[in-house]
């Protein structure tokens, strides 16, 4: 028989190379948490909030590097289910773990998706209500991520490059205040005092959902170039250049304005700009900074559901590739409908913490499974290999940092 009575099934779309797949993170991250959440990040540890931040990005820079290589070994969709398959070979508990990263995908954008809204309704500028502008922009960006994974991270980029820019503005309006650290700096530097750090680990529970996204870059390795050098690098790059923003602002923002001021705000870094102008267009930005978040989840859950479902722990429907766009439409749509229901239901900070707790659970659980598989087996030929103490530790500051929340 010829080749055309076997047409071959249609395939992810590898189109993405190391550059592409970096600024595509650091769209995953910078996005509309940090623009929402960084007054109630103050609220929480106040002055101690930079180091709030900065034990967030730690936590996160030790999981970056258990992704990374575990994206080197196994360059395939619905990654953290895969990781713990090969690591624990329970069925059950990578069934388990592909669904739980699939929720916090559809939580996060929920939350996104709300911030968009709560963002619109401070400037005033939808006749709608809130309810109204979540099913338009969780719509719209359903079907952008239909569409194809080239058009997702074509938009992806040229949001982050307004996001990003916000943030640099920022710094250049309120930089002054930067001028101030060092008389200042004894009073952001917490004492040893249990009162002292529960704030700060608060704050950093919270904080922890800003750096929420570049683990979602693993689950595009199938559609990336190269992904066994190209995918972490680009996940250490994208964690370093977001850091070193989001401590910069926050610095600024507790060096420029009152913590109360801050905490109340919905949207606070607008506080920082002086004139209306300037604060409308900053807040246009933390908008479109909500927009890149939310897509940027939906394609990760999308391709999670699409990856189990190759391996037959999600329904064989969403497993199906359109021809066409390249891309799962039916896991798309499924994942999208799930964003609208939350986003319509639940509000913002519940969101927020219900998805950081979830995702350090899921990030102790991975941490755990490298460090078994580094005990198990050698890297392959050409993939990334860090010491064994890496995983280890990003398991037991996971896990610390959770129970310190639930305590």
């Amino acid at each position: 028989m010829g080749e055309s009575e076997h047409p071959q099934e249609p395939k992810l779309n590898r189109s993405l190379g190391r550059l592409a797949l970096t600024w595509y993170g650091v769209g995953a991250i910078v996005g509309g948490g940090f623009y929402a959440l960084v007054g109630k990040v103050v609220g929480l540890a106040g002055l101690y909030a930079p180091v709030a931040y900065l034990t967030a990005a730690s936590i996160a820079f030790l999981r970056a590097l258990s992704f990374g290589e575990l994206a080197s070994r196994y360059p395939f969709s619905a990654g953290e289910s895969y990781y713990v398959q090969e690591a624990f070979a329970r069925r059950w508990l990578s069934t388990l773990t592909g669904w739980l990263v699939i929720s916090t995908g559809v939580v996060s954008a929920a939350t996104l998706a709300r911030a968009f809204a709560g963002f619109g309704r401070e400037l005033g500028i939808f006749a709608w209500d809130d309810a109204g502008v979540i099913v338009a922009i969780v719509v719209a960006m359903g079907l952008v991520a239909a569409a194809g994974i080239g058009e997702s991270a074509a938009l992806v980029g040229a949001i982050t490059v307004v996001e990003v820019g916000g943030l640099v503005w920022i710094l250049f309006v309120a930089g002054g205040s930067l001028g101030q650290l060092p008389e200042r700096l004894p009073e952001l530097i917490p004492s040893a005092s249990a009162a002292d750090w529960s704030g700060i680990f608060s704050g950093a529970f919270l904080c922890f959902y800003g750096f929420v996204g570049f683990e979602d870059m693993v689950n595009l390795a199938e559609e990336v170039r190269r992904p066994k050098r190209n995918v972490p690098k680009a996940i250490l790059l994208a964690l370093g250049l977001t850091a070193a923003l989001y401590i910069a602002v926050t610095l600024a923002a507790i060096l420029t304005l009152p913590q109360d001021r801050l905490e109340a705000s919905d949207a606070p870094l607008s506080e920082l700009l002086t004139g209306s102008g300037s604060r409308f267009a900053m807040t246009v930005i933390a908008m479109l900074a909500g927009v890149n978040g939310a897509l940027v989840q939906i394609v990760m859950a999308s391709r999670i559901v699409y990856g189990m479902a190759e391996r037959g722990q999600s329904p064989a429907v969403f497993a199906r590739i359109n021809g066409r766009t390249q891309t799962p439409l039916e896991a798309t749509a499924v994942c999208s409908a799930l964003v609208l229901v939350l986003a319509l239901w639940f509000p913002l900070v519940t969101l927020a913490e219900v998805t950081s707790a979830i995702l350090l659970g899921v990030f102790a659980l991975v941490n755990l499974a490298l460090w078994k598989i580094k005990g198990q087996t050698a890297p392959p030929p050409g993939s990334v290999n860090h010491p064994r103490a890496v995983p280890l530790a990003g398991f037991l500051f996971s896990a610390a940092l959770l129970a310190l929340r639930a305590a």
